[in-house]
């Protein structure tokens, strides 16, 4: 399996480096606050050297502000990094969630129908918290580990150089023994983060779904199902922390056995007169900066990986080219009439399964055309290769004789209005539902398109009235009010193409004909295509085409197709519409 780590790593270091300055004054306020911790151990030796040798009490008390001074010096330092550091950080974070944001925004249709929205959700604040433990562990951890071993190995160098051998040499094995451990362990994290990511997908889509869960009782399975899942997480994380319990207690024993051998060592030279009891205070502070700075320095290890396993599901998103792109210096649409042609259009889903066959096609200016056919026939794939949610294999798309794929995919939506079966809202209010249509619209025009969708006056008798939040996806406006909205929504957009899908086949009779009204004021002036189950709400079409097997078999007015006793359509309409006339 390849992972992305180095790929993580360089974004967030790049990222990182947009704050450079600041990056760079918060490391040189660490190497001038720690020198000053440095020294405090130094001059902590000369007072315990001087009252080893009964000195004037004055000289202790001027050795003690000495101390007090150092120490507040590191303290204000530090203290100044700190801000530093918080305004480094939540700039960062802002950036990060902005860039994922906006890039997983920009992926297809097809990349949203086939992930799991809640999945999306943890993966982007995995990536985030990932982002906020490596940069709080570099500069409180990674970087004060460098700067005081290299003050304590100049300072043990000049006392005796072979303490700052026997320091330099215990770290090289420690660092390298953390390292390897951690390369271990990375594996098991990244199965953990997986196993987090499906636990949570799962979630999100079992209280998604949670109307299913109850209607057609499947409590029991959801819970045994889940936890199944949720035992899997708990197996690899007890493993992964098992082995991590092991190795903190291998490096407490290394650093044991460097306290005793630099001790051992210290009483060799002691018997020789070169040291004081003074310089027993400076090994054994130097010895408990370094223990204190290393102590939890596997844990920085792996929890450096662990962050880079939690962002790696995200970075992979983040790096996955877009299904669909806009060509290099696309153009805009422009739509004078409306005419929409298909030149020898192939498409197959997956390079396999054929769903659309060599398809020809023109569709006049102003001109309604209705697509029928059986499920699975290629009706809705016409619309979403016209939409651009994904591209054909082969032929061409035209609008006004403009090659879809050369034109920018924004303003190929903003001249294509789309009314789906189940219209999705935000869940803002009513007003904002409709305005995001068009983003400058006044109150005005947005319940004047509300009239013109019959969906003024059930507006004017909720609760709130325009300002009525609609729920997670609109739950709490019916079937029809959603409609409703997003038709009015269609009719502020005002373009010059739109798209029916299967509008008004979940409706009952009432809204259909409130519905059927708002698409008459719709329809005016525009090329429409409609998708429809329900023949009787497109007998009126201007030509009906009926789609078999990925491609039109069959085409005419209604009363024209009805001639052909044998053909499909008239089949249909017998089927739907006859069987309750006779």
């Amino acid at each position: 399996m390849k992972y992305n780590t180095k790929l993580t790593f360089k974004m967030y270091w790049q990222q990182s480096w947009k704050y450079k300055w600041i990056f760079m004054s918060m490391f040189l306020l660490l190497l001038i606050g720690d020198t000053f911790s440095i020294l405090a151990p130094y001059w902590y030796k000369k007072f315990f050297d001087a009252l080893s040798s009964n000195p004037d009490v004055q000289i202790l008390y001027t050795t003690l502000f000495i101390i007090l001074a150092i120490k507040l010096l590191h303290w204000f330092f530090i203290r100044i990094m700190a801000f530093l550091y918080i305004k480094f950080n939540t700039d960062c974070l802002k950036d990060l969630n902005n860039i994922c944001f906006s890039k997983v925004h920009r992926h297809s249709f097809s990349f949203f129908n086939n992930s799991f929205v809640g999945s999306l959700v943890k993966k982007v604040g995995r990536f985030l918290q990932a982002f906020d433990r490596i940069s709080d562990r570099i500069i409180w951890d990674v970087l004060p580990i460098i700067v005081n071993v290299t003050l304590i190995s100049v300072v043990l160098f000049n006392l005796n150089k072979f303490f700052a051998l026997i320091i330099i040499s215990w770290i090289f094995i420690f660092v390298l023994t953390s390292y390897f451990f951690s390369k271990f362990k990375l594996k098991y994290d990244f199965k953990r983060s997986q196993l987090d990511s499906k636990v949570g997908a799962f979630l999100a889509d079992s209280f998604t779904n949670n109307i299913n869960v109850k209607l057609l009782v499947g409590y029991d399975r959801e819970c045994k199902d889940f936890q199944q899942k949720t035992e899997d997480l708990r197996k690899i994380r007890k493993f992964s922390w098992d082995i991590a319990t092991w190795f903190d207690g291998a490096q407490w024993m290394l650093m044991i056995m460097l306290e005793i051998v630099m001790m051992f060592y210290a009483v060799k030279v002691w018997q020789t007169g070169i040291l004081t009891v003074g310089d027993f205070i400076l090994i054994q502070s130097y010895l408990i900066i370094i223990f204190e700075k290393f102590f939890g320095f596997g844990r920085v290890i792996r929890d450096f990986y662990e962050s880079l396993a939690d962002a790696e599901e995200m970075t992979e998103v983040l790096n996955m080219p877009y299904d669909v792109q806009d060509v290099k210096n696309a153009k805009t649409l422009q739509v004078t009439t409306g005419k929409i042609e298909f030149v020898d259009v192939k498409f197959a889903y997956n390079k396999t399964r054929q769903v659309i066959k060599k398809m020809n096609l023109v569709i006049k200016p102003n001109e309604k055309i209705a697509l029928v056919g059986s499920s699975g026939a290629g009706k809705s794939t016409i619309v979403k290769l016209l939409l651009r949610q994904h591209d054909i294999s082969s032929g061409k798309i035209l609008i006004d004789g403009q090659s879809i794929t050369k034109v920018t995919q924004e303003s190929l939506w903003q001249n294509v209005s789309l009314v789906p079966q189940d219209p999705i809202l935000f869940h803002r209010s009513i007003m904002e539902n409709i305005r995001y249509a068009k983003a400058e619209a006044t109150d005005e025009e947005v319940m004047e398109a509300a009239k013109q969708a019959n969906a003024h006056e059930f507006i004017l008798g909720l609760a709130e009235g325009y300002n009525t939040l609609v729920g997670e996806r609109g739950i709490k406006l019916s079937g029809g009010e959603r409609q409703r909205v997003a038709i009015a929504r269609a009719i502020l957009k005002n373009s010059p193409i739109l798209i029916l899908d299967e509008a008004t086949s979940s409706l009952d009779s009432k809204s259909e004909k409130l519905i059927q009204g708002a698409l008459d004021n719709l329809m005016k002036g525009k090329t429409v295509i409609i998708v429809a189950h329900r023949l009787s709400t497109i007998m009126h079409s201007d030509r009906i085409l009926v789609i078999e097997q990925g491609g039109i078999v069959e085409q005419g007015s209604h009363k024209v197709l009805l001639k052909k006793k044998k053909g499909i359509y008239s089949n249909l309409w017998n089927i739907q519409v006859g069987g309750f006339l006779s």
